[in-house]
């Protein structure tokens, strides 16, 4: 099994959301045959709390464009760390750039397939094809 088109699709404009505000680094992990809660884990990280919430609102608006409803919505408030989006078939983790390394979701998930995020082709201008968040998943 694999993961769902819709939520690949959502994922992909998530990622594409957080990259035009200069998301740190992005990358899309389909964990569709390890969970039955979900399909795919967008990680998204960022550098500060601004930054933060600016990913967190874009998200959304993206996901809210393409009729994804979020079922849960945690970690939001003073001083956010780790924000989590769940949209069922699609959660999306929004961490602290620092705090990546210390709850290494790639790492925990390195075993499942990457999903090639597309950012290249989903933006225009300059940030396209720049740093982690181009890299091909």
């Amino acid at each position: 099994m694999t993961a769902s088109e819709r939520a690949v699709s959502l994922a992909r404009a998530g990622a594409a959301a957080a990259a035009e505000v200069k998301a740190t680094s992005i990358e899309a992990i389909d964990v569709s045959e390890r969970l039955v809660i979900s399909d795919v884990f967008l990680i998204i990280s960022a550098d500060s709390e601004p930054q933060m919430n600016a990913v967190v609102s874009r998200v959304e608006k993206a996901l809210h464009e393409r009729g994804a409803k979020p079922k849960r919505r945690e970690g939001l408030g003073f001083d956010p760390r780790w924000v989590l989006l769940d949209y069922g078939e699609l959660i999306v983790h929004i961490q602290r750039e620092e705090d990546l390394d210390e709850y290494a979701l790639g790492r925990l998930w390195a075993d499942a397939p990457k999903i090639e995020l597309r950012l290249e082709d989903a933006l225009a201008g300059p940030r396209a094809g720049v740093g982690a968040a181009a890299e091909e998943m």
